[in-house]
């Protein structure tokens, strides 16, 4: 028989070697399930082995998770193809002649792309290769350009389709589909305020983002047949979450039509060819697996930690703090922020929304104020998906911050990029007070559409 070790200590030891590996620069996904297979053999025996299959068969077998490959690919195609830079031309273009035009452009176009892409790299490299070097041009306030290129690229979590959505639904035993619409008025919130903020700054301050000059303007007529430019991509989006608000497709099947339809939009772009078709299959073979072997190791991981007794451990220490039910609430999102600056949001996700899903559920729906306990579940994961934004923009580590460093000129310092990305951070902080306040926000559109 293995080793018996109280849990505070299995608890140190557990999560406190992780972070040791983690440093160390080791992957996620076989620290994880590394250390997982070792502390199984130091505390049980052969027999305890057993759990790796049991957890991770599941995973490799659950329907709803074919939809991450397939979303990965429509969104790579879609990238592959131009999309994207047609997209952020064509917005600019309209938007142009407003004070901060370009900025809350570049924002609009992000919220676009987020219902393209369900990943948050890639929206913000891409506007940072397209929208940062177009507005420093125009003499546009580098903190405002580059504030707006993450705080859109972000949004790409919230907006569906979004593979952290997926797996949150998954985890968390819930539907996809309710989820998806959930997030949608939290989503197109935060993007009016990212742009509500920077027409207001830029209305105050014309130096920071001005206009762009008369002559470069284009007529009304040109703005339509520009717009009927982006009519094939557009259409795809709307027949993608479409399909799925209205009830017709589930999520997996939303994605299959989707990825069909970005080869289509893709020929009808003439940028339809091999190379084209063998890069998005690289690009989403690779994506899926790591986020596939992250959920491995990681499930294995807390499994173990559950199974040790490691959820009645949170819980009642969560309780001894004596601060009732938002104070629960609230420390859990801090720590959700706090790991964002370390872990990557599936990590996080499988690490943390296990242990979390039962707390919140046992603390039971009227004690937020909710009438339905499947709306709490729903309300949590909106919660969660706004943390997971804000982790990424939170300084010294978020992801953003430092995929917008890949791609910004040398000359603008680290410092410039952290102080830009504040103000949007205050803004998805009362952003999701609100959605915290106001449970409506998250409940109204699934009560609508599933009634």
């Amino acid at each position: 028989m293995g080793l018996d070790i109280g849990i505070e200590w299995l608890t140190l030891i557990m999560f406190g070697s992780l972070l040791v590996l983690l440093m160390a620069g080791l992957p996620l996904a076989f620290v994880t399930g590394g250390l997982a297979c070792v502390f199984l053999f130091i505390l049980g025996d052969e027999r305890a082995l057993n759990i790796v299959p049991s957890r991770i068969f599941p995973l490799m077998t659950n329907y709803q998770l074919s939809a991450i490959p397939l979303f990965i690919f429509m969104a790579s195609m879609l990238e592959r193809a131009g999309i994207i830079n047609e997209m952020f031309d064509v917005i600019y273009k309209v938007l142009g002649g407003v004070k901060g035009g370009l900025a809350a452009a570049t924002i609009i176009a992000s919220t676009v792309l987020a219902a393209m892409v369900g990943v948050i790299g890639a929206a913000v490299v891409t506007m940072g290769i397209i929208a940062l070097p177009a507005m420093l041009k125009r003499n546009y306030d580098p903190k405002i350009a580059m504030g707006s290129i993450m705080a859109g690229g972000t949004l790409g979590i919230l907006i569906p389709p979004s593979i952290l959505a997926i797996i949150y639904a998954v985890v968390a035993e819930q539907s996809v589909g309710e989820l998806f619409i959930g997030a949608v008025v939290p989503g197109l919130l935060l993007s009016g305020m990212y742009i509500a903020y920077v027409i207001i700054v830029c209305t105050i301050d014309p130096s920071k983002g001005p206009p762009i000059p008369v002559e470069e303007r284009i007529s009304f007529k040109e703005k339509v047949r520009l717009m009927s430019n982006m009519s094939a991509p557009i259409a795809l989006i709307a027949i993608v979450l479409g399909v799925i608000f209205t009830g017709v497709a589930t999520p997996v099947e939303a994605a299959g039509i989707g990825t069909f339809g970005a080869i289509i939009v893709a020929a009808i772009h003439r940028n339809l060819d091999w190379q084209t078709l063998r890069e998005a299959s690289i690009t989403t073979l690779k994506a899926s697996a790591m986020v596939i072997w992250i959920m491995f190791g990681a499930t294995i991981f807390v499994g173990l930690y559950v199974l040790e007794g490691g959820q009645q451990f949170v819980q009642g220490a969560l309780e001894a703090t004596g601060l009732g039910p938002w104070g629960i609430l609230i420390i859990m999102q801090v720590v959700l922020v706090v790991l964002g600056m370390f872990l990557d949001w599936v990590g996080i996700l499988l690490l943390c929304v296990p242990i979390f899903v039962p707390i919140i559920k046992a603390l039971g729906a009227a004690s937020f104020g909710l009438d339905n306990p499947d709306d709490l579940v729903l309300w949590f994961g909106v919660l969660y998906l706004v943390n997971m934004q804000m982790s990424f923009l939170s300084p010294p580590f978020g992801y953003a911050l430092f995929y917008l460093r890949g791609v910004a000129p040398p000359e603008i310092p680290m410092t410039d990029i952290f102080k830009s990305a504040l103000p949007f951070l205050a803004l998805q902080i009362v952003g999701l007070v609100l959605c915290m306040m106001f449970p409506d926000i998250v409940t109204w559109l699934p009560r609508l559409v599933y009634g």
